[in-house]
């Protein structure tokens, strides 16, 4: 089938299955999220197979690591995207709030109050997670959901898709409003793209030319989440003995993800005595290196093999066990690499001195500011959503990890006795 004639058909089925979300209760919403966590335990093994299939195929094609680690799934990872599917389900009902309220002089009612946006379309890579986070998500606030996941997650996301759908049929909202859009053929990404008018938003989650192919090519509109280039500062009024794990959590814990450190920095006066035991650890922790001149030269003095870094590397989302490393005259200096090579995503810093903290903050134009913590926490489920459809890092409607109330927009209700405008 032409692709265009199938996401139309697709949106179509979708948005006639989301009136059965409009009209379900708040209970109803919760016990359908209920029920798809508890499929998804109980077809633990069927999910296992068709992922050892997406994984045949990627070792077959030379997969790089980091990309394999997040399409690998095993039962921990399974047990925990039930458990968000859960989590998700306690939440406040994000429908239905008033977000302001009023009388004005001639007597007219104004109240704003919260809606879903529609059908929204997620065009993401290798994550098979994604495809029950995106559609949890967007059923608790009241939206059906297109998923376009990658051709290498095709079997995984095919049985997350129908083991959700099984869950639904036996609630009162249809499974509908689950769509999974064909991945074997790159057309059918432009035409979700061009879907104007029949989905209401697309929401990008993958790499930095994933994400910029969609902002560049919708005519749908679109929230940018974004690359994660994000940096560890160590203050000249650090802690060391905080900013050691810190700094190993951020890199180490699960390197492939968009909220790791890609650079660290350090504040030239803690340099000569915190870079010896932060390059070791690094090392031995299996991290390549790449320093400015100060960096590859006490790098050197330990024998720990270190490369130059270039422009490149400083704007560089490695997704592994890479990292850069150099030292910064100040604060201001830090501020002013991460503005030059960040994204706007995550940004830390290490310090005991609070007007240091503030100042980071109001120099950092991101999405997500960290004080003496792992840049790892930039996660939905880390800070207490359940679940996250992605990370913004835009400016406009969300920004940050977006859970439920990211995923509505408002509608204005006029209440009058019969006013007329003059």
């Amino acid at each position: 089938m032409d692709a265009v004639l199938l996401i139309s058909e697709l949106a179509e089925k979708s948005r006639i299955a989301a009136r059965t979300l409009v009209a379900a209760t708040p209970q109803e919403r919760v016990m359908a999220l209920q029920a798809i966590a508890t499929e998804i335990q109980a077809s633990e093994s069927e999910i296992l197979s068709a992922n050892q299939e997406d994984l045949d195929r990627a070792d077959a094609a030379g997969m790089a690591p980091s990309l394999r680690d997040r399409l690998l799934l095993n039962s921990a990872r399974i047990q925990g995207i039930a458990s968000g599917a859960r989590e998700v389900s306690k939440l406040p009902d994000p429908l239905g709030k008033t977000v302001r309220e009023s009388t004005l002089p001639n007597g007219l009612h104004l109240k704003q109050r919260t809606v879903p946006f529609g059908v929204v379309g997620m065009v993401y890579e290798a994550r098979p997670n994604v495809t029950v986070d995106a559609a949890v998500i967007l059923l608790m606030s009241g939206n059906a959901a297109l998923l376009r996941g990658s051709s290498s997650a095709a079997s995984s996301n095919q049985v997350l898709v129908e083991v959700m759908r099984r869950a639904l049929a036996r609630t009162n909202i249809s499974p509908d409003i689950v769509q999974l859009v064909p991945s074997n053929d790159r057309s059918t990404v432009a035409a979700l793209l061009h879907a104007r008018g029949k989905v209401d938003l697309v929401i990008p989650r993958g790499s930095a030319q994933l994400i910029r192919t969609v902002i560049d090519e919708a005519t749908v509109p679109t929230i940018e989440t974004g690359a994660g280039v994000c940096h560890v500062y160590v203050d000249d009024e650090a802690d060391l003995d905080k900013a050691l794990p810190i700094l190993l959590n951020s890199k180490i814990q699960r390197p492939s993800v968009c909220n790791a450190a890609e650079t660290l920095l350090v504040h030239q006066s803690v340099a000569e005595k915190f870079l010896p035991t932060a390059l070791t650890a690094l090392h031995e922790a299996g991290v390549i290196i790449h320093g400015d001149s100060a960096t590859l030269e006490i790098a050197q003095q330990l024998g720990i093999p270190a490369q130059g870094a270039t422009d490149e590397n400083w704007c560089t989302e490695y997704g592994s066990l890479e990292m850069n490393v150099a030292v910064v005259p100040s604060l201001v200096a830090a501020a002013d690499h991460i503005h030059k090579y960040g994204t706007n995503h995550t940004e830390a810093i290490v310090t005991e001195s609070q007007s240091h903290a503030d100042t980071f903050v109001a120099l950092s134009d991101c999405a997500a500011v960290m004080i003496n913590a792992s840049t790892r926490f930039t996660d939905g489920e880390q800070m207490g959503f359940g679940a996250e459809i992605g990370i913004s890092n835009q400016k406009l409607h969300a920004r940050g990890p977006m859970g439920l109330e990211a995923m509505t927009t408002t509608t204005w209700i006029v209440t009058g006795t019969g006013q007329i405008r003059a």
